[in-house]
C-alpha cells in the first residue's frame, strides 16, 4: 500500500500543529516520523487515519483519497492506549478483527499463534485488568496486525516497553516489512529509527525539516562527526582544537568536527586525559542530525541516541 501527504496543514485555534507537511511512505518499507514534542506528528497520522481531517491538502492511498473501506486495510495504534478491560483477551482479539471486516472463524486460528509468540498465551482467558500495563500494550499490537493489513501505523510503538519487548516487536516489524507490508511508526527513540528506519521524516514545529532514505540524510551530512567513548571524565573535549560541537553523554561523546581537522592530534589530546575506548570518523547519528536540522530545541536525550518525544 502506498501512502501520499500532499501539503496537508492543520491548525487548532491560532496553534499551527501541521504546516504544509508532504511525505510519500512506499510500499514494503519501515517509515519513520521522528521530532520533538509538539512537533506535529501524532496530529499527522490522525490525519492519515481521518480521525481528524485536515484544513487542506490531501491523503492519498494508493492514489486515491480516503474511502470508507480503507481502514480495513490499515492496522493503527493509537499513541493513547485503549482495550475493553473486562473482556478477555480471546474476546477482545476476536472483536477486534470482527470491527476490521474479520469474521472470528478466520482469525481464530491464529490467535493462540500470537499470544504465544508475545509470551501470553497462558492469560487467553484472563481479563485485560489483569495484564501489566506492558502486556496489555503487547496485546494491543496484536490486535493491530492480526487482521493482516496491508498498512501498519504505530503511534509510539516502543514507549514502555522493557528491551525484551521492544527486540521482540522489532523482530516482527521486520518480517511484516519482508512480507510486504507498509509500516509507519512515530518514535522518540533516535536509536530505533536510525537502526530500524528505511526512511525517515523529521517534523519540527509543525513543517518538515528533512525528508528521505536513511542512506540519503546519513550521506547529505557527510562524514564530519567522531563517535567517542572514554572512562572518565570527557568535559575537556570540547576546548580542543578542532572541534565545532560535543553532544556530551558523559562516558559517550559525539564530536563534529570542524573543516581540516587533524584527527590524531585530537585523538593524541584525548588519550593523554583518558581513557580511549572507542575512537572512529562516522556519518553523524540521526540525534546529532535532529538537533541541527530542529533548530537547536533538543528533549531529553535519556541515553546515548534517544531524544524524547510526543
Amino acid at each position: 500500500m502506498f501512502l501520499k501527504l500532499d501539503s496537508i496543514c492543520k491548525t487548532y485555534d491560532d496553534k499551527v500543529a501541521v504546516d504544509n507537511l508532504s511525505l510519500e511512505v512506499p510500499q514494503g518499507v519501515l517509515y519513520g516520523i521522528i521530532g520533538p514534542n509538539g512537533a506535529g506528528k501524532t496530529t499527522t497520522i490522525r490525519m492519515i487515519m481521518d480521525i481528524t481531517a485536515p484544513d487542506s491538502g490531501k491523503v492519498l492511498i494508493d492514489g486515491k483519497r480516503l474511502d470508507r473501506h480503507f481502514r480495513n486495510r490499515v492496522g493503527y495504534l493509537p499513541e493513547e492506549r485503549g482495550l475493553y478491560r473486562k473482556m478477555t483477551l480471546l474476546e477482545i482479539m476476536l472483536y477486534m478483527a470482527e470491527l476490521k471486516g474479520c469474521p472470528a472463524r478466520n482469525v481464530k486460528k491464529n490467535c493462540d499463534k500470537w499470544l504465544k509468540r508475545m509470551d501470553l498465551l497462558e492469560y487467553k482467558d484472563k481479563k485485560v485488568e489483569e495484564l501489566s500495563k506492558g502486556m496489555q500494550q503487547k496485546l494491543q499490537f496484536i490486535t493491530t496486525i492480526l487482521h493482516d493489513p496491508d498498512l501498519i501505523i504505530l503511534d509510539e510503538l516502543f514507549s514502555g516497553l522493557d528491551p525484551l519487548n521492544i527486540e521482540l516487536i522489532k523482530d516482527i516489524l521486520l518480517e511484516l516489512k519482508r512480507a510486504g507490508k507498509t509500516i509507519l511508526f512515530s518514535t522518540h527513540v533516535m536509536e530505533q529509527a536510525e537502526k530500524l528506519c528505511d526512511h525517515i521524516c523529521m517534523i519540527s514545529r509543525g513543517r518538515k525539516v528533512i525528508d528521505g532514505s536513511m542512506a540519503e540524510v546519513k550521506s547529505r551530512f557527510g562524514k564530519n562527526s567522531i563517535q567517542l567513548e572514554v572512562v572518565g571524565d570527557g568535559g575537556f573535549v570540547s576546548s580542543l582544537a578542532g572541534i565545532k560541537k560535543v553532544t556530551d553523554f558523559n562516558n559517550y561523546l559525539e564530536l563534529e568536527l570542524e573543516q581540516n581537522a587533524d584527527t590524531d592530534a585530537i585523538l593524541k589530546s584525548v588519550a593523554q586525559r583518558v581513557s580511549v575506548r572507542r575512537f572512529a570518523l562516522v556519518e553523524p547519528s540521526l540525534y546529532s542530525i535532529f538537533i541541527d536540522m530542529a533548530g537547536g530545541e533538543p528533549p531529553d536525550p535519556g541515553s546515548a541516541g534517544e531524544v524524547a518525544d510526543v
